[in-house]
């Protein structure tokens, strides 16, 4: 036998183990696929009155402005024309390269082909002039709310995104030369990465973004040592231990949000905030959050304040033999801490003695990119899934989150693990990503109505445990972190509510960097710069006019601040030698439980 028919007879092999596996992979699909629920169409997508709102303005722009629809027109159709007849020259001259392209470049079509192959630099091409046509459309429609405009193009970009050709196999050049060389190996590959991820999430849909068989939690991530010194129905106490003889008097608490497990602040040593402050010599103590099921439907707002941060605050005060500690609030969890110390305030109780916000939102006034989910056609969805499911499951908030960055988190991820068959990388931070926790039924809506849309707090004051509370009732020391280029808690939504505070003292610190990595942003690194400024006044992009920026990391001015408000040393403190004994090693039981545990 020759070599010739020795190669086809192993690429025959190759081919037919392939289709076997298809075979296997598409039972498994169609099996997963049947277990999948009805979607709830009002998280789907957005009420149609929009699409009436939208539909209406561009009906009267055609008669108040048929100059302006006429020039989009002309604009889009010459631009698509001249490329095709560039395209149809170049190949009646024999020239099998395409015209020449001066248009901006975009990371998704990074591979050279895009550039050098006639017809996939056509497709890119027209793909980006009909992209520049819709969104000059509706960013160019007059009649529409600032708000509904937002939404608006949000969704706009959205339907773009989805249908970029880098989405479709036939239409992907990378995806195509990965399934020639491999022979249809990759192509197998991602579709067991589909079923792998449908299988997880019972037939919904959400791309892995890392590797889960790469991280164990307590093991290769979340390692800091300490001890569980506190549990109940809604969190563990972690009380990490001392790496320094003495520490600072006055023990220091912080309330990680419970959308996300709190070792988004310890995911290695070389970034672990948890460390770093311990190395300060800070006595720390680390709320962790239980993930609840059903039977936690009945919890709210008020719930997390009274079983969560206030007995927090008392066993930190038990263990430690001190009347104050110093509080932080990361996220959601710094805006249920404002409502703790306005709720304290009213009762005269100063256990908090200063209190630090990572990008926290309390004026819920502008929403940022996120408000865009805030209107009444998803949170009335929200709430009928709530009411069938007594929580809000995380794989809505994993869903939600990931399409703020479509491209990032959604088809460029999609397009490695299904199309290339890519194993997701091993990245502590993706892989904390899709750890997320259910969110209890009463609390979400509480949180959605009342603050979010009603803006409670900073309008007639919002009704907590017989109280009527505002920002104005908070009047201890404050230090407010926030990022820049943060896509959750904008940062001047962020700077306008810690504005409204009561506080005399009062400061501000703007990182660079987004949600995450502007708050996760180690002095070692000495990455991410920041911006300072004195007080928090007046309006916030002349606040930054007038900041300085400074290199690095932010944690050391922050520990400077800090340490003026925690006292004098004192020998450091051991987990379990004093009242409350150690019920186990962080990073406890509470963060690996996939729903709330036998306690």
């Amino acid at each position: 036998m020759t070599t010739d028919h020795q190669d086809a007879g192993g690429e025959l092999d190759q081919m037919t183990e392939n289709l076997a596996k298809v075979e296997a992979l598409a039972q498994r699909l169609a099996a997963v696929l049947s277990k999948k629920k009805a979607a709830n169409p009002s998280l789907e997508r957005p009420g149609h009155d929009l699409f009436v709102k939208a539909g209406a303005a561009y009906l009267n722009e055609m008669v108040q402005n048929p100059a302006k629809l006429f020039e989009h027109q002309v604009s889009y159709w010459g631009k698509a024309l001249t490329h095709y007849v560039e395209a149809q020259q170049a190949l009646t001259q024999g020239m099998i390269e395409p015209p020449k392209d001066i248009g901006p470049k975009d990371r998704r079509f990074s591979n050279p082909m895009w550039d050098t192959n006639p017809y996939f630099n056509f497709v890119k091409q027209q793909y980006l002039f009909n992209t520049e046509a819709i969104e000059t459309a509706v960013s160019d429609m007059d009649g529409l709310e600032d708000k509904d405009r937002q939404r608006l193009e949000y969704f706009t970009r959205q339907i773009v995104d989805m249908l970029a050709p880098t989405n479709f196999l036939a239409t992907n050049p990378e995806a195509l030369i990965r399934a020639i060389e491999t022979e249809g190996q990759s192509l197998v590959d991602g579709l067991e990465n589909l079923v792998r991820d449908l299988e997880a999430n019972e037939g919904d849909l959400l791309v892995s973004l890392a590797d889960k068989k790469a991280f164990k939690v307590g093991e290769n991530i979340a390692t800091s040592e300490g001890s569980v010194v506190f549990r109940n129905r809604m969190f563990e106490l972690i009380q990490f231990s001392p790496k320094t003889e003495t520490v600072h008097k006055t023990p220091l608490i912080i309330f990680p949000p419970w959308i996300n497990k709190f070792y988004i602040l310890d995911l290695k040593p070389q970034n672990s905030m948890i460390k770093w402050i311990v190395e300060q010599g800070y006595t720390l103590f680390v709320v962790s959050w239980v993930n609840p099921d059903s039977s936690y439907s009945d919890v709210g707002l008020d719930t997390y304040v009274t079983d969560g941060y206030i007995r927090a605050i008392e066993e930190v005060k038990k263990i430690t033999n001190e009347p104050q500690v110093n509080a932080v609030g990361y996220c959601v969890a710094g805006t249920v801490l404002s409502l703790t110390l306005a709720y304290f305030k009213k009762k005269g109780d100063k256990s908090i003695k200063s209190a630090t916000f990572f990008t926290t939102m309390t004026d819920f006034k502008d929403q940022g990119e996120f408000g865009v989910f805030l209107e009444d056609d998803f949170v009335d969805g929200i709430e009928a899934q709530i009411e069938a499911d007594g929580v809000l499951k995380s794989y809505f908030m994993s869903r939600t989150f990931s399409f703020l960055r479509s491209n990032d988190l959604v088809y460029g991820p999609a397009i490695k693990s299904y199309m290339l068959g890519e194993t997701p990388p091993a990245f502590d931070l993706l892989f904390w990503n899709g750890d997320g926790t259910n969110l209890p039924g009463r609390m979400t809506m509480e949180y959605l109505r009342d603050l979010c849309q009603q803006n409670q707090l900073v309008n007639e004051g919002y009704e907590l445990l017989g109280e009527n509370l505002t920002l104005k009732d908070i009047t201890v020391p404050i230090c407010a972190i926030a990022c820049e280029t943060d896509h959750i808690a904008a940062w001047k939504s962020s700077f306008n509510g810690i504005k409204q505070f009561g506080s005399k003292s009062k400061k501000f610190i703007l990182s660079e960097s987004g949600h995450i990595a502007g708050i996760v942003n180690p002095p070692s690194k000495k990455k991410y710069g920041h911006y300072l400024n004195d007080g928090v006044s007046g309006d916030p992009d002349d606040w930054k006019a007038g900041a300085s920026f400074n290199e690095g990391s932010w944690w050391p001015h922050w520990s400077e601040w800090l340490a003026a408000r925690s006292g004098k040393q004192v020998l450091a403190r051991i987990p379990g030698d004093s009242t409350n004994k150690v019920l186990c090693a962080a990073p406890g039981t509470y963060v690996v439980a996939p729903q709330n545990i036998e306690k």
